[in-house]
């Protein structure tokens, strides 16, 4: 059987590693249009600093990442976060540091007392069982009340996918929270229910060994298919009960074929194939993302923490500020720190646009305001992404089984990439395992 996958980041390089794995007899082809492997898992080193472009880990709390990363046999290059990681800011207007339990909750200034007891109402509110899509920002203001959903989710959801609580799906992009009010009544009496059985949250921030690229390195050395790198994939065309992958200089029959790409890509090359299926990817959104990173050889800012997160509120011109080298120690030489800028996505997706030198003084600014730090970086780092993480809009869930029924629908396309499923690599890795799983079993 000789099967090709199109694309090469983390889906796709796990998806041939855990075929491989099962059918060793197989032929895989794997083409990515990048002259490397590893799509938006990239880690850029400018003069002993080493920079995310994506990215910095996974949480050990699912265990995807992990049990591929034993597999492959690259657990030497597992590094745990410091300590300082749990430790984590929100700028409102003000620096404030985000809450770790109920009484730091209770005592914190990021809420007024009558938003504390808004909160607190939240036993009370009757369970929603209809299925209906709400926005997390409706379901915030339902169960939590304005102000903790404009404070604490606004943050989170520029942390996670770079949007806003208006233009998500909860169900989409959070459907465990939708579980706990649908299984135990309300978000408290869930999270009550799950520490009882032993279930908390919990989990550890993990990455690699100077950086995620080392990890990325060393599935492309594990795994062995036809590498096609740097190999755009034209179209992708149905030939008899199997497919013709093209690209600009040749024309592959596959028996089967996994389109790794990022949603927009495949609208394109799907097109041939099936022009509703196109259709329906065509509208999946993303949010761009532009990363600025900054390396100091001295720096007198402790940054003892994980990084600053913003309110919409606040009115910075950025989403966040990542302590990178707190968290990893290995990120900055000795003595020095690194800061990691994020801006744009839903909130302000023209500063992407900028050129850099504005993009830089736009992450200036927002250090400066949030951190108190003017001082002049030794490096800098820029990387933009047009479309960076998949915004799970209202919809998104319809979307995504229009999507499957469409691909059902065609024997041996499969697609897998952190558009449909969930954005986060751990997601990503559970995907590509059970999508393997599944293809070597009817093979």
């Amino acid at each position: 059987m000789r099967i090709g996958i199109v694309g090469a980041g983390i889906s796709g390089l796990a998806t041939a590693f855990w075929l491989q794995r099962a059918r060793p007899d197989w032929l895989l082809t794997v083409w990515e249009s990048a002259p490397s492997a590893g799509g938006t898992l990239h880690t850029e080193i400018v003069d002993g600093f080493h920079f995310e472009a994506g990215c910095n880990g996974f949480l050990t709390n699912k265990r995807a990442t992990l049990e591929l990363v034993r597999a492959s046999g690259a657990e030497h290059l597992l590094l745990e976060s410091s300590a300082s990681a749990r430790k984590r800011f929100l700028y409102t207007g003000e620096l404030h540091r985000l809450p770790e339990s109920p009484p730091a909750f209770l005592s914190s200034k990021l809420l007024s007392p009558l938003s504390k007891l808004r909160v607190a109402a939240e036993l009370l509110i009757p369970a929603r069982r209809d299925g209906a899509d709400e926005t997390l920002q409706e379901f915030g203001y339902r169960r939590l009340g304005r102000a903790f959903t404009d404070t604490f989710l606004d943050a989170m959801t520029a942390g996670i996918y770079g949007s806003t609580p208006a233009k998500l799906s909860v169900a989409a992009a959070f459907p465990l929270v939708v579980a706990l009010e649908r299984e135990h009544g309300g978000l408290f009496r869930g999270m009550l229910a799950k520490r009882r059985s032993g279930a908390g949250p919990g989990g550890v921030l993990m990455s690699f060994t100077s950086g995620v690229s080392s990890f990325i390195e060393h599935l492309h050395r594990t795994v062995h298919p036809d590498w096609r790198l740097g190999t755009p994939v034209t179209a992708i065309e149905r030939a008899g009960a199997g497919f013709v992958v093209c690209d600009a200089h040749q024309r592959t029959e596959v028996e089967q074929v996994i389109v790794c790409a990022p949603a927009h890509a495949a609208t394109r090359l799907l097109a041939p194939l099936d022009a509703s299926l196109a259709a329906l990817l065509g509208r999946i959104e993303y949010s761009p993302i532009a990363v600025v990173g900054f390396g100091y050889r001295a720096l007198a800012h402790p940054l003892d923490g994980f990084g600053v997160l913003s309110t919409s509120g606040s009115k910075l011109p950025v989403l966040g500020v990542l302590w990178d080298s707190s968290v990893f120690a290995d990120r900055a030489p000795a003595g020095g720190k690194i800061l990691r800028v994020m801006i744009g996505g839903q909130r302000n997706p023209s500063a992407v646009q900028l050129e850099t030198p504005a993009l830089v003084a736009l992450a200036r600014e927002g250090i400066r305001q949030s951190m108190g730090i003017d001082a002049e970086p030794d490096v800098q780092f820029v990387q933009r992404w047009q479309r960076g993480i998949p915004n799970y809009g209202p919809g998104h869930l319809v979307r995504v089984a229009a999507i499957d029924a469409a691909v059902a629908a065609i024997p041996g396309l499969h697609l897998n990439n952190n558009a449909y499923h969930g954005v986060a690599m751990n997601d990503c890795c559970q995907q590509s395992a059970t999508l393997a799983q599944q293809i070597a079993a009817t093979g």
